[in-house]
C-alpha cells in the first residue's frame, strides 16, 4: 500500500447536512481512507487515505449521488532542458493543492493538468516559478510561426557567433597533425573564450542558478560547472606562468558551449517540425466568410457568425464553418482533415466540414457547429492532447531523470578524486572531470518519447487516424486480435440489393417495376431499390393509384397491370408460393436477408420475381482483414444480428471467429473473455459499442460513428474506412519502436561515454560534441516517422 496522503476534495451537489453525512459515509468506506470530515459551508471534503486512493474516492463520492467536479488545463513551460527539468516541474505543480494528475512534455514545453474544482492558474505558475521556471496559461491559439521562427533566428546568431569565436581557439588543434605547430598567445585565448563563456553561455548560468535555488540540477548545472572548471583552470595556469607558455584550455570550454548551442538549435529547428501536424491543420482555419443575409453577401469575421447562419463558399474556397449545403453541387477537398485522398461529392442536404476546400461548385451552406464544437477544432484538441500524454514506459525515464543529475555530480567527483590519487596532475584530473560532466547531460532522456509520440501521432492524424490515448501506442505492438462490429464497421449500415431474380430473365424490367411501385417512398428499402435503378440508368415510369399495404408491402397500377411488392405475408395473401424461386428463397433467408416479393394481382395473380436486401461490405472490409492476417493478427466478428447474417459477411471476408445475437451489454463480457487468451483491439461505431471499446485493450472508434464511441475509445479513425484499422495498428507499432529506439541509443550514449569520460578516454571537445550529436540523432530519428504511409494490402499477396 502506497504512503498515506491528506486529500481535500470539492463536492458538488450538497444540499443539507445529510448530503455531508452521505459523502462522509461513503468516504469512509474506501479502503485505508481515515480521518474524514465533510464541510457542507465550503463545499470541501478531507480525508486521509492512500496515496494511490484518489480514484476510488472520486468514485465513492459518485456512487452517493454527488460529484467530484474536475477540469483539465494546459500551460505552456519556458526554460526545461532536459528530462530532470521535466520531472521537478511534474513534482512542483503536483503539490499544489487541487492537482489530480500532471504530465509535462518537454517537446512542446507544455504541462497537462488535470484538476479538481477550480483551482487558480496563478498559484500553479507560482509553483513552476518557484521550481526555477516560468509559466503561462497555454491559449487554444498557439503562437504566431514569426514568433516561433524569432526565437530561432535569435538561436542561430548566438551559435554563429559562438562558433566564429571559438573557431580560432580550435584551430591550432586542427593543424597539429599537419605539422603546423601554432598557438594563440594567453591573452587571445581569454579575449575569444571569454564572451562564449559568459555572453553565449549565459542562459546555462541562468537555469543552472534557478535549479540550485530550487534544489535540484539539470543539464545547464552539468554545462555550467564543466565549462567553468575548464575555463576557471586556464585563468589560474595563465596567471601562475610566471614567463613560460602555459597549458590552457579554453578551447575546450568554449568549444563545448559552441557545440551545445549548435544541439541545442538543431533540436528547436526539430522540435518545431514534429508539432507541423497541429500547424497544418491549424492553417485550414479561415478567418473571414461570406455571410447571405436577406439575400446580400458580407464579408465578416469567423467569430462573429452563429449556428444557423447562411454562408456562401465559392469555388477553391476553404468551407469557414461545419454546416450543411443548402443549396449547389460540388466537390470538397476533405484530405487533410480526414485523410481521404478523393474528392467528396456534396449536394443539398450533405453535411461539410470546416476548412476542406470547395470544389467546382457554388455552395450556401447552413452553420451548424463553430469555434470549439467543430470537427477541425476537436480533431486539434485530440491531436494535441495525445501529444501531451505519456506513454506508460515513460515512467521508467522520469524515474531515472530523478536521481541523473545528482548521480553525475558524484561521478565527477570520484573522477576528481581518483585521477588525483592515482597521481595525476590536478589538471588532468580537473578536465577528466569535466568530461564526465558535459557528456552526461540528459537532453536525449527527456526527447526520446515525446518527439516520437508528436511525430507519430501528427502523422496520423494526416491520413485520418487520432490516437488520443498514449497508452494504445505501448499495446499496439502486442495485438494479436481485432474484434469487429459488423454493421456500420465491416458493413456499410444501410440495406442494398444483396440479389435478385426474375421469373422471365428480364431484370432490367423488373427492376423497373418495383423502382415504379417505390418512387416516392422514404423506406430504406425503397432506397436500395432505387440507388440500384439509378446505378444501370433506367427510366423509372410512374405508377397510378399508390396504395400502402400496412405490414405487407406497397401496391400500385402499371401500364394496366396491378402490381405489388411485399413479404412473405403479401405473397401468401395472393394465394401464391415461392414456386421455382424456392430454392433462391431459402438460401438467401439462410443468409439473413430479407426477402421482398413482386407479384402481379388480378384474377390469375403470379409472382413475377424475387428481391433479396442486405447490408452491403464497404470496400476496404476485405483488405483489411487481409491485411491483419498477414501480418498474424486473428479477426473476429462480434455483432448483434442473427447467425445467419453475420455468418455471410464472415465467410466474405475470411473471418472464422463469429460472435452473433450478442446483445449490447454482453458485448463487453464477450471482449473481456478474448482478453484472456490476448491483447485485443475492438472496432465500433455506435452507442452500444462504447461498453465494448472501453473493455478492450485498445478501442478503436469509426469516425462516422457516434461521439459516444469515440470518446470511449483510445483510436479514432476520421473515415468509415476498414483498412484504417490495420493502417492505425502499424502507425502505432512504429512510433513505439522509435520510442524505444530513441531510449536505447539515449542510453547508451550515457552508458559508454561515462566510463570513457571518466578513464580519460574522452576530452570534454568530443563529449561536447558526443552529447550535441545525442539529442540530434534522437530527435531526427523520431522525424523518421513523417515518411510513414498506410501499406497497401496488395503488397503482401
Amino acid at each position: 500500500m502506497s504512503e498515506s496522503t491528506t486529500f481535500d476534495l470539492p463536492i458538488a451537489g450538497m444540499t443539507c447536512a445529510s448530503c455531508a453525512g452521505r459523502v462522509e459515509r461513503a468516504l469512509s468506506k474506501v479502503s485505508g481512507a481515515s480521518a474524514v470530515s465533510v464541510n457542507l459551508a465550503t463545499e470541501q471534503a478531507r480525508v486521509q487515505a492512500p496515496g494511490d486512493s484518489l480514484p476510488a474516492l472520486i468514485d465513492a463520492v459518485a456512487h452517493a449521488g454527488y460529484s467530484v467536479p474536475q477540469q483539465t488545463l494546459e500551460l505552456s513551460i519556458e526554460g526545461m532542458t532536459c528530462a530532470s527539468c521535466v520531472g521537478r516541474v511534474e513534482r512542483a505543480l503536483g503539490k499544489v493543492a487541487g492537482v489530480k494528475r500532471v504530465s509535462v512534455n518537454l517537446a512542446n514545453e507544455r504541462a497537462h493538468l488535470e484538476l479538481l474544482g477550480a483551482v487558480d492558474p496563478q498559484s500553479l505558475i507560482a509553483a513552476v516559478s518557484k521550481a526555477g521556471y516560468s509559466a503561462s496559461v497555454f491559449e487554444l491559439e498557439h503562437p504566431p510561426a514569426d514568433t516561433q521562427q524569432q526565437r530561432l533566428n535569435h538561436e542561430r546568431w548566438a551559435l554563429f557567433c559562438a562558433i566564429a569565436l571559438a573557431l580560432p581557439l580550435v584551430l591550432p588543434m586542427l593543424l597539429q597533425p599537419f605539422g603546423v605547430h601554432w598557438m594563440l598567445p594567453a591573452w587571445a585565448q581569454f579575449a575569444l573564450a571569454t564572451p562564449v563563456q559568459f555572453i553565449f553561455g549565459a542562459r546555462f548560468y541562468k537555469a543552472a542558478w534557478k535549479a540550485v535555488r530550487a534544489g535540484a540540477g539539470n543539464m545547464d548545472l552539468l554545462v555550467a560547472l564543466g565549462t567553468s572548471a575548464g575555463y576557471g583552470l586556464s585563468v589560474y595556469e595563465w596567471a601562475t606562468a610566471a614567463g613560460r607558455m602555459p597549458h590552457l584550455y579554453f578551447e575546450a570550454s568554449a568549444v563545448v558551449i559552441a557545440l551545445v548551442l549548435l544541439g541545442k538549435y538543431l533540436e528547436s529547428r526539430a522540435k518545431r517540425q514534429t508539432a507541423s501536424a497541429i500547424r497544418a491543420l491549424e492553417a485550414l482555419r479561415p478567418e473571414r466568410a461570406v455571410q447571405v443575409v436577406d439575400g446580400r453577401e458580407q464579408e465578416v469575421a469567423i467569430s462573429t457568425l452563429r449556428l444557423d447562419d447562411i454562408v456562401l463558399v465559392k469555388p477553391g474556397e476553404r468551407f469557414p464553418v461545419d454546416g450543411e449545403v443548402l443549396e449547389g453541387q460540388s466537390h470538397a477537398d476533405e484530405a487533410l482533415i480526414s485523410g481521404e485522398s478523393l474528392p467528396v461529392p456534396k449536394r443539398p442536404g450533405d453535411t461539410v466540414t470546416g476548412g476542406a476546400i470547395n470544389g467546382e461548385g457554388r455552395l450556401l451552406v447552413r452553420t451548424t457547429a463553430l469555434g470549439a464544437e467543430s470537427v477541425l477544432a476537436r480533431i486539434i484538441r485530440l491531436v494535441e492532447d495525445a501529444q501531451a500524454a505519456k506513454a506508460p514506459i515513460q515512467k521508467l525515464v522520469d524515474k531515472v531523470s530523478q536521481v541523473f543529475v545528482p548521480a553525475v555530480l558524484v561521478l565527477a567527483l570520484a573522477t576528481l578524486v581518483g585521477w588525483w590519487l592515482y597521481g595525476a596532475p590536478l589538471e588532468t584530473a580537473l578536465i577528466n572531470a569535466v568530461a564526465v560532466l558535459v557528456i552526461a547531460c540528459p537532453c536525449a532522456l527527456g526527447l526520446a518519447t515525446p518527439t516520437a509520440i508528436m511525430a507519430g501521432t501528427g502523422v496520423a492524424a494526416r491520413h485520418g487516424i487520432l490516437i488520443k490515448d498514449a497508452e494504445a501506442l505501448e499495446r499496439a505492438h502486442e495485438v494479436n486480435a481485432v474484434v469487429f462490429d459488423k454493421t456500420g464497421t465491416l458493413t456499410s449500415g444501410t440495406p442494398r440489393i444483396a440479389h435478385f431474380s426474375a421469373l422471365d430473365g428480364d431484370e432490367d424490367t423488373l427492376l423497373k417495376q418495383a423502382g415504379a411501385l417505390q418512387r416516392g417512398s422514404e423506406h430504406p428499402l425503397a432506397k436500395a431499390v432505387l440507388d440500384t435503378c439509378a446505378e444501370r440508368r433506367l427510366n423509372v415510369p410512374d405508377v397510378s393509384d399508390s396504395q400502402s399495404l400496412t405490414g405487407r408491402g406497397i401496391a400500385g397500377h402499371l401500364d394496366g397491370r396491378r402490381l405489388a411488392l411485399g413479404n412473405r405475408r403479401l405473397l401468401e395473401e395472393s394465394g401464391l408460393g415461392a414456386g421455382t424461386l424456392a430454392d433462391a428463397a431459402s438460401a438467401w433467408e439462410a443468409e439473413g436477408r430479407t426477402l421482398s416479393w413482386l407479384i402481379e394481382q388480378g384474377p390469375e395473380p403470379r409472382v413475377l420475381g424475387l428481391f433479396a436486401f442486405g447490408d452491403t461490405l464497404k470496400p476496404g472490409a476485405l483488405p483489411a482483414v487481409q491485411r491483419l492476417a498477414a501480418e498474424g493478427i486473428h479477426s473476429h466478428l462480434l455483432t448483434g444480428d442473427n447467425r445467419g447474417s453475420a455468418r455471410a459477411v464472415a465467410e466474405a471476408l475470411g473471418i472464422e471467429s463469429v460472435h452473433a445475437e450478442v446483445l449490447p451489454a454482453d458485448k463487453a463480457a464477450t471482449v473481456a473473455e478474448l482478453k484472456k487468451s490476448g491483447v485485443v483491439a475492438m472496432v465500433g461505431d455506435g452507442i452500444n459499442d462504447a461498453p465494448a471499446l472501453a473493455a478492450a485493450d485498445i478501442g478503436i472508434a469509426m469516425g462516422g460513428g457516434t461521439d459516444v464511441a469515440m470518446h470511449a475509445a483510445g483510436i479514432t479513425l476520421m473515415r468509415g474506412d476498414p483498412r484504417l484499422v490495420p493502417a492505425a495498428l502499424q502507425i502505432s507499432r512504429k512510433t513505439y519502436a522509435k520510442i524505444r529506439q530513441n531510449l536505447f541509443w539515449a542510453f547508451v550514449y550515457n552508458l559508454i561515454g561515462i566510463p570513457l569520460a571518466a578513464f580519460g578516454l574522452l576530452n570534454p571537445v568530443l563529449a561536447g560534441a558526443a552529447m550535441a550529436l545525442s539529442s540530434v540523432s534522437v530527435v531526427s530519428n523520431a522525424l523518421l516517422l513523417k515518411t510513414w504511409q498506410p501499406e497497401d494490402p496488395e503488397d503482401n499477396r
